[in-house]
C-alpha cells in the first residue's frame, strides 16, 4: 500500500513551511492506522489517527477492527482535542477534507477548506475550495 502513496504536488513543500512556521499537523483519517503513521513520517506531521485493524494470535488480519472507529463525529472530536492539547481554540484551526465524513470536522473548524472535495461536501463548505 504504501508503495502506492502518491502525494499531492506540493505536500511535501506545504508541510515543511507549516512546520518551520510552527504549525501542528494531523492526518485524521478514517482509514487505517499503519497509512496514517507513514504518511505523519513522510510529511513531518505531528498527530495521526485512524482505524486499528484487529489481529489474531498468529499476527494475521481479522478483518475487524480494534479500538474506536474514526468516524464523521470521533474526526470533530480529535480535532477539537487536538486544539486543546496545542492551547489553541478550535476556531484557529484549518481542516482540509475530501469526503461527506469530513463535513463535522470541516464545519467546526475556524477555517474548512474542501479539497478535491465530492459533492456534497462542495455543497456545505462553499467558501474555501481547491479543486
Amino acid at each position: 500500500v504504501r508503495a502506492r502513496i502518491r502525494f499531492t504536488p506540493g505536500a511535501r513543500v506545504l508541510t515543511q513551511t507549516l512546520k518551520q512556521l510552527g504549525f501542528k499537523m494531523a492526518v485524521i483519517s478514517g482509514g487505517f492506522v499503519d497509512v496514517a503513521r507513514y504518511v505523519r513520517a513522510e510529511l513531518g506531521l505531528d498527530y495521526a489517527f485512524a482505524n486499528e485493524l484487529a489481529t489474531d494470535q498468529d499476527g494475521k488480519f481479522t478483518g475487524e477492527t480494534t479500538g474506536p472507529l474514526v468516524t464523521p463525529e470521533r474526526k470533530r472530536t480529535l480535532l477539537g482535542m487536538i486544539a486543546e492539547v496545542e492551547g489553541c481554540d478550535v476556531e484557529q484551526v484549518v481542516a482540509v477534507g475530501d469526503g461527506a465524513n469530513d463535513i463535522p470536522m470541516l464545519t467546526t473548524s475556524g477555517l474548512g477548506v474542501a479539497f478535491c472535495a465530492k459533492p456534497k461536501v462542495r455543497e456545505t463548505v462553499r467558501d474555501f475550495q481547491i479543486n
